[in-house]
């Protein structure tokens, strides 16, 4: 046994309603980052956010932000039209997703996932982006 966990295997639909199928993560590196547009923290760590993102999705990363269930739906999108979030934004309505990853209370929480599907790092509140962006440069040049 790796000692590494496997992400929840989830299909998610954003906000736009468009579907992002457990097949469209598989083989690549991706993050799942729960947030709340209540949450200091989330509102300013998000343009970091952003910034990681742009600075690899060409190389293949793709990001889900978790909107948490007692968040209200028209604030997420109001603060995801007005921030032009580029990634895919997804409302936990049921509170399934934050489940699925070990019960989520606390915001931001984000998970990096590799190209296996496992979760290979888990960040409460917001990151060092320095060393996240180290993080990902590695996993996403993992053949």
């Amino acid at each position: 046994m790796s000692g590494k966990q496997a992400a929840p295997k989830l299909d998610y639909t954003n906000i736009q309603g468009k579907k992002i199928g457990q097949q469209a993560l598989h083989g690549k590196v991706y993050m799942v980052n729960f947030w709340a547009t209540s949450c200091a923290t989330c509102i300013k760590e998000m343009p970091h956010m952003i910034a990681s993102y742009e600075k690899f999705r060409a190389q293949g990363l793709e990001f889900v932000a978790v909107a948490m269930s007692y968040d209200p739906p028209n604030y997420v999108l109001n603060f995801t039209e007005t921030r032009q979030l580029p990634f895919h934004v997804v409302l936990d309505l049921e509170g399934k997703i934050a489940q699925a990853f070990g019960d989520v209370r606390l915001t931001p929480t984000t998970f990096l996932i590799d190209k296996q599907g496992n979760i290979i790092k888990r960040y409460v509140g917001e990151p060092s982006f320095d060393e996240l962006n180290q993080l990902l440069a590695k996993e996403l040049a993992k053949t």
